[in-house]
């Protein structure tokens, strides 16, 4: 089990490197984290959701995602509440305290995954969430010692060092776990150095005389690499680059923002000048604004009209740019929003910004699944391919859905998904992964207004990446240490069973 002494410490990366490097070496290998807090989310094979950072790993792993990999997902709904998602599926909306009490019935699905697991595969990867030490959290606990303890599973602590204080960091995690959980934890690893790690020993070695534990390793920090974030921006809201006559791209970060990595094509894409815009700051002048997911329309609506982000909206639309609504920022693009059950917030109907005319309502049955389809002829393109999945708890309806975006097809037939505005400058749709598809994405971009398109293959980037990570793992980590024994040193992969 890899536990982290902060947040975004490096658990999910160190989890997805590894599980590539098992798999080099012959190893069936899943990965595994018990409980998860995030709003981005992946849909499974078997038709549930769970963590971005689990299907990431599983990508790694050579797998499918499924539920198993992640048997709670929370998502956040409010600062004190979530949407509580067992085994793939809805099962409650409570508050911080009454899923405490839930925890018990958490655990047990958690068990359930983690034996299907054991009994299927070679090795499981398990990952921690947030860090091990925070007190307040250890009473019923089933992210991090508490299923160490329960599954009896050896632990490595991972640390940032970028941040500073790493020493400080693995001491004190360390110094504040109980006796059994600190016998659990065989060493650490250190994640993002930067320099000449000769100045670094004298302090590994220091580590390892005052804990008795051994450092497995020091990850270089990795300039550039792109993996699936599991949840928030982070320092991404400041970034921004693109040369000149790149496109002009901007997205604004609302509070419940949910599966923002859908904009990941446009960050790296060599072409896009790409901009998060955060709370106090203007919407700059652009060529597209794409409005993302969200887990609380109707209240981050709200807050994007009270930070002024409609009326800068509405010049950059008559200004002539281009608007793009992803799944709850489609919905937020009609004329109603009505949650008449409660099921994000208060209950209620809210005004849209009302740019398309539909109507949505929220509804107790969640939208899941895996969709393909094209792009409609009116984008260009050629009706480009369209790949990416559905996550969502609204219906919309209108006379703006006659002009649909996309054309979606499954064993079912052919359907029709979003709607494009009369005047070509509006698309909404509920597909996430928009952008992920190279020719889709290059027939968006030149809808927007970008010349000369250069194609750039997302699923290419990601896969470089991974095996960027796990060359770098083998070359700075000592992995048959970690795992305490020899490893199988020379690839023999042969097809790897579903879950």
């Amino acid at each position: 089990m890899v536990q982290g002494t902060t947040s975004d410490a490096g658990k999910s990366t160190l989890v997805a490197g590894l599980a590539r490097i098992l798999r080099r070496r012959g190893l069936q290998v899943a990965p595994f984290k018990p409980q998860n807090m995030a709003l981005n989310a992946a849909v499974t094979a078997d038709g549930g959701e769970i963590g971005r950072a689990q299907a990431l790993q599983a990508l790694a792993a050579g797998l499918a995602p499924h539920t198993d990999f992640n048997p709670v997902l929370l998502k956040p709904s409010s600062d004190i509440g979530a949407q509580v998602i067992i085994h793939g599926r809805v099962v409650a909306s409570l508050s911080a305290r009454d899923y405490h009490a839930y925890k018990p019935t958490a655990m047990a699905a958690v068990m359930q995954s983690w034996e299907r697991l054991c009994a299927r595969y070679d090795a499981v990867l398990v990952e921690g969430a947030g860090s091990p030490a925070e007190i307040n959290l250890r009473d019923r606990d089933i992210a991090n010692m508490g299923f160490a303890e329960a599954a009896d599973v050896p632990v490595v602590l991972v640390a940032d060092i970028d941040r500073g204080g790493v020493f400080a960091h693995l001491v004190g995690t360390l110094e504040l776990l109980s006796a059994s959980e600190q016998a659990r934890v065989r060493g650490f690893i250190i994640n993002r150095f930067r320099g000449d790690i000769s100045l670094l020993q004298p302090g590994l070695d220091w580590l390892e005389a005052r804990t008795g534990r051994k450092v497995f390793g020091v990850l270089p920090y990795l300039h550039g690499l792109f993996l699936d974030a599991e949840d928030g921006l982070g320092d991404a809201v400041a970034e921004g680059a693109g040369a000149a006559g790149a496109l002009r791209v901007v997205a604004p970060v609302h509070p419940r923002i949910s599966n923002h990595t859908d904009l990941d094509a446009l960050r790296l894409h060599p072409q896009v000048d790409f901009h998060w815009v955060g709370p106090g700051q203007a919407i700059p002048p652009a060529d597209l604004i794409v409005l993302a997911g969200s887990k609380s329309v109707q209240a981050d609506l709200a807050w994007l009209r009270a930070q002024g982000w409609d009326e800068a909206i509405a010049r950059h639309l008559r200004y002539g740019g281009k608007l793009i609504g992803i799944c709850g920022g489609f919905q937020m693009l009609g004329r109603s929003l009505a949650d008449p059950l409660g099921l994000e917030g208060e209950a209620g109907t809210a005004p849209g910004l009302g740019w398309l005319e539909m109507e949505t309502e929220l509804k107790p049955d969640k939208q899941l699944g895996t969709v393909s389809g094209h792009l409609d002829g009116a984008l260009g393109g050629g009706a480009a391919v369209v790949s990416g999945y559905e996550i969502h708890m609204g219906v919309s309806w209108g006379a703006a859905l006659q002009r649909p975006a996309l054309w979606l097809e499954s064993a079912a037939g052919k359907r029709a998904d979003g709607a494009l505005s009369a005047d070509g400058q509006i698309l909404g749709t509920y597909v996430h992964g928009l952008f992920d598809a190279p020719q889709a994405l290059s027939a968006l971009l030149a809808w927007a207004g970008l010349k000369d398109v250069q194609p750039i293959d997302l699923a290419a980037r990601r896969e470089a990446d991974i095996e960027r990570l796990a060359d770098a793992l083998e070359t700075s980590c000592a992995i048959d240490a970690l795992f305490d024994h020899r490893l199988p040193t020379q690839p023999t992969l042969s097809p790897l069973s579903p879950p």
